[in-house]
């Protein structure tokens, strides 16, 4: 049975900072060597070229050795970062740790937070975009779910993944061993692998069945209600991150999730938080949080028909300020507005990740 969680949310005071990290550890709330996973965002422009991303996860790998944990363990570790902070979104990293439960303490008999961890198959570039990537993601997905001691799918609650893209450098290696690739815009390579993963978590969780390679971004009736995808140059294979609850681990914390409709439905913020076991009136207010909400996480996307109920937006159509950014701000604040708290997981590039023109939303909160 997997160990007992301890999850923790630090603002990050500038692209390298880690000394909140580093303050959770000095005062023993963590220990350096059982920190297995960190999510954060931060505050480059969530390009193929967010070079912040490698900056921070460079400062924490190196927080962690700093605090006594092992420098090869700490290698394994994921860390998935997204970039861009667009709005009022602040720059910030959720740490989890395991840690220890008495065997008799009472939460073991209740549903509490768990995790595991895998990585899948190295992923080709030719690959991305196609079922073979689909299946190479749904069978890391099942691997991570095992570690975190988890049997039924719908006590899966998020799953976080970091993937590779194409780059030019990719794209130059599969043409030279005579590959096609789907698309040959880097940019665009951000959104497909991510739909891609979207598609391998959802039939790992048994939420669609497997898709057919013309499916693939055209068909956003398929989706998972749980997938939080994001990739970048930082790797070759899909790193996962599966959240969920689970009895006998024990611990004060427990997941919870929904799905935001479009980018105004604050309502799917409330009921992921509502899911994760927070008793809360029927119109809440932020007050209500009391301090229980760890974080929440979302993805979103710009509805392909450019309409948010019934309205027109120009999202799409604007060639200054790319439509990652808008939506993301926009979704930012909406979220910030529900929690109060404007240090908020949220992440752009939704494809086939909750429904068309939403996102799924996975929210923590401590039971005490």
């Amino acid at each position: 049975m997997p160990s007992a969680i301890e999850v923790r949310k630090v603002p990050i005071h500038s692209v390298s900072d880690a000394s909140e990290l580093t303050k959770l550890i000095d005062e023993g709330v963590i220990a350096a060597d059982r920190v297995f996973a960190i999510i954060g965002k931060t505050e480059g422009n969530g390009g193929v070229n967010d070079y912040t991303r490698i900056i921070a996860d460079r400062a924490f790998r190196e927080a962690l050795v700093a605090q006594g944990a092992d420098a090869e363990q700490v290698k394994g570790i994921p860390i998935v970062w997204s970039g861009g902070t667009d709005g009022v979104i602040s720059p910030h990293a959720t740490i989890f740790a395991t840690t220890d439960v008495p065997e008799d303490d009472p939460s073991r008999q209740a549903m509490r937070l768990t995790a595991g961890f895998a990585m899948s198959e190295p992923i080709l570039p030719e690959e991305i975009g196609y079922t073979a990537m689909v299946e190479k993601v749904a069978a890391g997905v099942k691997v991570a779910m095992e570690r975190a001691g988890i049997t039924d799918p719908a006590d899966v609650h998020y799953v976080q993944t970091k993937t590779p893209l194409l780059t030019i450098h990719t794209i130059r290696d599969a043409k030279s061993r005579g590959k096609t690739v789907w698309t040959e815009h880097t940019h665009e390579s951000m959104d497909l692998s991510n739909g891609v993963t979207g598609l391998g978590i959802a039939v790992a969780l048994g939420e669609i069945d497997m898709p057919s390679d013309a499916d693939i971004m055209h068909n956003r009736e398929l989706y998972s209600a749980v997938a939080s995808c994001s990739s970048g140059v930082e790797l070759d294979q899909a790193q996962i991150v599966v959240v969920g609850n689970a009895t006998g681990v024990g611990g004060r914390y427990r997941i919870g999730h929904s799905v935001m409709e479009d980018a105004l439905d604050a309502d799917g913020i409330w009921e992921a938080i509502r899911s994760a076991g927070l008793d809360l009136p029927e119109r809440p207010r932020t007050s209500d949080l009391d301090g229980r909400l760890v974080n929440v996480f979302l993805k979103c996307e710009a509805s392909q028909d450019g309409m948010v109920r019934g309205r027109r937006n120009a999202m799409l159509d604007d060639s200054d300020v790319h439509w990652h950014r808008q939506i993301k701000a926009a979704v930012g604040g909406v979220t910030a507005a529900v929690t109060g708290d404007p240090a908020v997981f949220v992440s752009v590039s939704a494809a086939h990740q909750g429904p068309e023109g939403g996102g799924p939303v996975a929210a923590i909160v401590d039971l005490g």
